[in-house]
């Protein structure tokens, strides 16, 4: 078999679909990846600040838990299990309980859904309808929940929408914090509208958000917005969802994303960086008295991934057992903080959006923010955007990035965007 690059890469435009994505703004063969950093076939090596999408929250190939799972392999332990009980799984639980979920008084079960993120939103949906009886979710303008049939319906974005072929129903869209133009509390109209019998909005199941969207834009919501959504919830009998699919695991400076905001959701979602090693796994949280799913219920083959349970359960306790690690996220979070303010200072009119290691710079165009994650490539660096109209560079490094690193990638992302915006072909914000 050929190992020229070239080779190598013709294969992709001949055999794989059209639905490929990333690597169409990162033209390279990717080998090896290590802490924050990956490299291609040709020995050029990359600074991630893309991060698999917030899959990759502790780096590539993290040394303890690399040598777990290899011990894990090496002495035949269980590859897939089903839902059975196993040791592996046993250990992941058990660390959740003590570092996670005891620490913040959560009492939540845990449940194990199919590996990827959008089925843990279906059975979250699914549950909520179960425990109410009621059909309607609401969810909010420019989420992004996921693109099975469910989680699509309660996801915003058009393009994503359009590639269902079917109807999607059974959600009310409301606007988001911060959506509406003025100074206006959009939690006031989502009150109104529930409060009248005549607003044609039925009773909810369940309200499902995330405090900070992702996909989105980097929308965040406020604490106070937050909290006033939670006792909507309960004072109108709707469950409340919190997805922290993206949000958690650290990114934004804390294990939830919600942990600072005077709210217990009653259903939490996770999957990306759960499983602390890039492996695909997924689960829900949900308090006991809705833990009403009858046995397979909501059934999977790969309902929990013993791998993954054993590369969690290392990650929970190497960064979560001691609070030291949460300090250092603040110290990180301010330095992101203070070089995409200088960026913003290079594009007239852009501003800083997101919170703790999920934040990004609006630039105001796609255009511009494409060509500069497109040059910030050419120069070393892997970064995406975000938004509506992919209008917001976006930085999801690993939260484990060193200072030293994080530097290094700001200094290519400026060079980038200087040569963009002084270039002969100079882009300008809209």
């Amino acid at each position: 078999m050929s190992t020229d690059t070239s080779a190598n890469t013709s294969v992709f435009q001949r055999r794989e679909s059209e639905a490929r994505s990333y690597c169409r703004g990162f033209d390279a063969v990717f080998t090896k990846a290590t802490g924050s950093e990956v490299t291609d076939a040709e020995g050029r090596s990359y600074i991630d600040f893309l991060a698999g999408c917030s899959s990759l929250n502790y780096g590539h190939n993290d040394a303890d838990m690399k040598a777990a799972l290899i011990d894990h392999i090496s002495r035949d332990g269980l590859a897939h299990g089903l839902d059975l009980h196993t040791d592996a799984k046993a250990g992941f639980l058990s660390a959740f309980e003590e570092h996670i979920l005891q620490p913040r008084d959560m009492d939540h079960k845990v449940m194990f859904t199919g590996p990827t993120g959008a089925n843990a939103v279906e059975a979250a949906m699914k549950l909520a309808r179960k425990v109410t009886g009621r059909t309607n979710i609401v969810s909010f303008t420019n989420g992004f929940h996921g693109v099975t049939m469910g989680a699509l319906a309660a996801t915003g974005n058009g393009y994503h929408r359009g590639g269902a072929g079917a109807d999607l129903s059974g959600v009310t869209r409301m606007p988001y914090d911060g959506y509406l133009p003025g100074t206006g509390d959009t939690a006031d109209y989502l009150e109104a509208m529930l409060s009248d019998g005549s607003s044609g909005v039925d009773a909810p199941a369940a309200i499902l958000l995330e405090t900070v969207q992702g996909e989105g834009g980097l929308n965040v919501a406020s604490k106070a917005w937050v909290k006033r959504v939670a006792d909507l919830a309960k004072k109108h009998g709707a469950l409340l969802i919190v997805d922290d699919i993206q949000a958690g695991c650290g990114r934004t400076g804390t294990f939830f994303s919600f942990e600072e905001m005077g709210v217990t959701p009653d259903i939490v979602t996770m999957a990306k960086s759960i499983s602390g090693f890039g492996l695909p796994m997924a689960l829900m949280l949900v308090r006991p008295e809705y833990d009403i799913f009858g046995p397979a219920e909501h059934n999977g083959t790969f309902r929990g991934n013993t791998h993954a349970f054993v590369t969690a359960k290392v990650a929970i306790e190497k960064f979560w057992a001691d609070p030291a690690f949460q300090t250092e996220l603040a110290e990180k979070t301010r330095l992101i903080q203070e070089r995409l303010s200088e960026l913003a200072e290079l594009v007239p009119g852009a501003k800083l959006k997101g919170r703790g290691l999920m934040q990004g710079v609006d630039v105001g165009s796609g255009e511009l923010a494409g060509a500069i994650c497109g040059r910030a490539f050419k120069g070393g660096l892997i970064i995406e955007t975000s938004g509506n109209e992919d209008h917001v560079v976006k930085v999801l490094a690993p939260i484990t990035t060193s200072k030293e690193t994080f530097t290094k990638g700001f200094d290519i992302l400026l060079d980038a965007a200087r040569d963009v915006l002084s270039g002969p072909s100079k882009i300008a914000a809209e």
